[in-house]
């Protein structure tokens, strides 16, 4: 008896009118809609459903869980989680991979990361990639937000995705303060989230984490020359973004802007196993995948969505797009579209 069951609060609740047009999936589940007996079972269905692992049947009396997840159009997972006290730990095989974090919405709770045991304040996050051993216990009552992002949607966006470890954010000082805010907005009107909605989150999700793994869990917080590099890289990689749209852009503008030689920042690239115009051409090719799923951009045209982006010409860009993706980029709108066949189909 799972998650997906139909029972009042267990069932899947995407089928109001206006959530099944986006075609955002949700689902909710509730121990209360279970006699006492099955309650621990179905709760470790719950937690099955989001591929975390629950370490032991929770042991207070009455147990209490609830959770409210939906699955973005970009294939991400968040899901509101209240519950009695509880130790979520060890490795699930079935993980996709992909990149968790949880933030502290309410109670008490320490993160146990491989080699430390760290007491959370409400508000801190933590976050790893799958396929890692990491504890959350969770002491007493409480709230939290869990989000899933597939590697796919972040791993083009790090500097060093193969070094991506187990870390915290602090909810209470500096960049990590303004993430937590936003992920806990996100917690309180997640169940009001529409597609549309939803999308900026996404994005902002993405360039967030980005921004504090930098800061925090990157070779940047090392220290020494790898540092550096690293840091260096990341503030060219953000002044590229600002310059995507620019179809003639070259890695002498990009040195320009960043007061380098262009072999400089050629050898950064380099270092970091990069090619300047293959990055350039991926990052355009990811803006453009966005663009192409999102209801937002349904009345551009395709040729519209790739110069906007820098592109000088659709036939190259069909071809670079299903190179990368292994569909063109007709068939991708088709397929992702949330707002009816054929919108601005080019």
């Amino acid at each position: 008896m799972g998650a997906g069951d139909a029972r009042p609060e267990a069932a899947q609740t995407a089928g109001a009118p206006a959530r099944t047009a986006e075609r955002l999936m949700a689902w909710r589940f509730a121990t209360a809609a279970y006699p006492k007996a099955e309650r621990r079972g179905a709760w470790r269905e719950a937690l099955r459903r989001l591929r975390l692992p629950l370490a032991s049947p929770p042991e207070q009396e009455p147990f209490r869980g609830e959770v409210s997840c939906l699955v973005s159009p970009l294939g991400m997972d968040f899901a509101v989680m209240s519950a009695s006290p509880l130790e979520i730990s060890g490795r699930n095989p079935d993980q996709p991979a992909a990149v968790w974090l949880v933030v502290l919405l309410k109670g008490e709770a320490a993160f146990f990361d491989g080699e430390t045991t760290t007491q959370l304040e409400v508000g801190d996050i933590v976050y790893g990639p799958t396929g890692h051993d990491a504890a959350l216990r969770l002491t007493t009552p409480f709230r939290l937000l869990f989000i899933s992002a597939p590697r796919v949607a972040l791993d083009h966006r790090l500097i060093a995705p193969q070094s991506l470890r187990l870390g915290r954010l602090p909810g209470g000082r500096g960049l990590g303060h303004v993430f937590s805010g936003l992920l806990r907005a996100t917690a309180e009107t997640l169940d009001q989230l529409s597609s549309d909605e939803l999308r900026p989150v996404e994005l902002a999700l993405t360039e967030f984490l980005v921004a504090n793994l930098a800061a925090d869990g990157s070779p940047a917080a090392r220290g020494g020359a790898e540092a550096a590099r690293a840091a260096h890289l990341h503030r060219v990689c953000q002044t590229i973004e600002t310059l995507l749209a620019e179809p003639d852009l070259t890695l002498d503008q990009v040195a320009d802007a960043d007061g380098v030689s262009p072999r400089s920042l050629q050898k950064l690239f380099a270092a970091a196993g990069l090619n300047f115009s293959a990055y350039l051409r991926n990052r355009r090719l990811e803006r453009c995948r966005l663009d192409l799923s999102s209801p937002m951009f349904a009345s551009l045209s395709i040729s519209e969505i790739c110069f906007r982006w820098g592109f000088n010409g659709s036939a190259h860009f069909s071809r670079a797009f299903k190179e990368r993706y292994g569909v063109s980029p007709r068939d991708y709108r088709r397929a992702h579209s949330l707002a009816g066949p054929g919108a601005g189909s080019g």
